[in-house]
This record gives structure tokens, sequence and C-alpha cells, in this order.
């Protein structure tokens, strides 16, 4: 008797993960896309790097991370910003030598800077959706 309500609860399980996984497709199908376009993240904290990704790829864009100077020459920003449509830096989570290069870059190639108010990855996450809302609009 045990191993019968031992499969059932194994099958309970797996519905309910199959479940979650169509719900996650779902979400990500829904999804206004960025495809094709590059950003540029700079600062945040490298535990969260690949959620980052992850978040942009579900957008269909990639994503290029720089640490904001802390293992990385922040002067391999100047090399990066002419490749990228936007760049964006969490206020919280970078040094200003690597702020106020990323915005004079911004300003000489003609990119899109958007400061984030932390390095969260919802802060994140809206910015991109505000992003696409906003092209999708135009």
């Amino acid at each position: 008797m045990g191993d019968k309500r031992r499969q059932q609860r194994g099958k309970g399980k797996q519905q309910e993960m199959a479940s979650q996984a169509v719900s996650a497709a779902d979400d990500d199908a829904s999804k206004p896309g960025l495809e094709g376009r590059s950003f540029l993240y700079v600062g945040g904290r490298d535990c969260q790097v690949a959620h980052l990704r992850q978040i942009v790829s579900n957008f269909g864009a990639e994503l290029i991370h720089h640490d904001g100077g802390l293992r990385e020459a922040v002067s391999r920003i100047d090399n990066v910003l002419p490749s990228v449509d936007c760049v964006f830096c969490p206020i919280d989570c970078i040094s200003h030598d690597a702020c106020l290069r990323v915005k004079t870059g911004c300003k000489k190639w003609g990119k899109a800077f958007v400061p984030l108010r932390n390095g969260s990855k919802s802060s994140f996450e809206r910015a991109l959706q505000e992003m696409s809302e906003n092209r999708r609009a135009n």
C-alpha cells in the first residue's frame, strides 16, 4: 500500500512540475520581443549575471556584462559601447568612475543609457519590459 501512495505522490509532483513548465513557457511566449538587440549591463552583482542573461534571452536579445571595474579594466567599456544598443547601470552597484564613463560613452556613441534604481533582477526585467512595450507602440 505504501508503494502505491509513493507512486501517486510522484505522479502528482510530475504533473505539478509539468504545469509550472507550461506556465513558464506561456509567460515567455507572451513577452514582446527585443529580438536581435544587444545590451550592456555595467556593475551589479556577479552572482546574478546568469539570471540577467536568461531574462534578456527571454526577450530575444543578448546581454554583455562588465563588472564596473572590480576585475575588468574600466577602459573595456569604451570598446564594447559601439556594438550595443543600450546600456543599463544599477546605480547602487557601480563605481562612480564606471558610471561616468558609461554616461560619457553613451553620449559619444548615441546609445541609450538606462539607470536602474537597484541591482535586482525584477528592476532590470521591468526596464526591459517597458522598453519592449515602447518599441512595440512605436
